[in-house]
């Protein structure tokens, strides 16, 4: 069955050096990245045995700050114009118009009220995207939004993607980590951004068989580690780092792999 409106389907990484961070991903996820042939892009897929996760590219030329190294993600809906025009009449800005990849689909890159970029997405057919699967490893767990106003995020994210607002723990002075549902399903959380911190944006958590072999690979391959380990529910631990090239990601996974 082809992904539900809502669903988090895609992951994209721009990043100036495709190779070096294809050897950092490879080396901390496990991904093997191979060319895609997408019309008048050097485009590469990452992914693992059990299929594709990401895309990865270089920024344009002369694009500057407005493509820094990040880590995008893509929401399935059912009508790309409709959403992003929907998305511009409730406050949102508009950074690429509904675009057709020829034989993958159409798509738009927008960014919400307070400023963080989300891609939304139609695929050519019905195929159903595993880029966000919690049971497989080095597939994207959890989807992650620091945002300079939780509530208005998840009244608008909720309008347009329908995810429900779940249950709440909370982080003292920072407020609340609030659980985002899709289908019934806890898929992500938002919470304010850190004063002083990382801009507002999106943060995905890729899972690792190890936590602290991830960590050690992070730094080996030249990553920097921000927050973490550190444990979270579910009897599983978080690390929180950027690769060399500065964009910002997440794994999770429990202490120690199982033998």
């Amino acid at each position: 069955m082809a992904n539900r409106h809502g669903d988090f389907l895609w992951y994209e990484l721009t990043t100036p050096d495709p190779i070096a961070a294809s050897r950092f991903y490879g080396a901390v996820l496990g991904w093997r990245a191979r060319k895609a042939t997408v019309p008048g892009v050097d485009y590469h897929l990452l992914g693992t045995g059990a299929g594709d996760v990401a895309g990865m590219m270089a920024p344009p030329p002369g694009a500057g700050e407005a493509m820094r190294p990040r880590w995008l993600g893509y929401v399935a809906v059912d009508d790309v114009d409709r959403t992003a025009a929907a998305i511009l009449a409730a406050g949102g800005a508009q950074h690429v118009p509904p675009t057709d990849i020829p034989g993958v689909g159409r798509f738009a890159i927008l960014t919400d009220p307070q400023g963080v970029a989300i891609g939304i997405m139609r695929g050519a057919d019905d195929g159903t995207s595993h880029a966000f699967a919690p049971n497989h490893t080095g597939h994207c767990h959890w989807n992650e939004l620091a945002t300079t106003d939780p509530a208005a995020a998840l009244s608008f994210h909720g309008g347009h993607f329908g995810w429900q607002t779940g249950d709440a723990m909370p982080m003292g002075e920072m407020g609340e980590y609030r659980f985002l549902l899709q289908g019934g399903m806890a898929m992500g959380a938002v919470m304010r951004a850190i004063p002083n911190g990382p801009p507002p944006a999106w943060n995905f958590y890729f899972g690792v068989r190890g936590i602290d072999a991830a960590a050690a690979a992070i730094t080996e391959a030249g990553g920097t580690i921000h927050y973490g380990p550190a444990e979270v529910p579910g009897n599983l631990c978080i690390v929180v780092a950027s690769d060399p090239q500065g964009a910002m990601f997440g794994v999770v996974g429990p202490r120690v792999a199982a033998p």
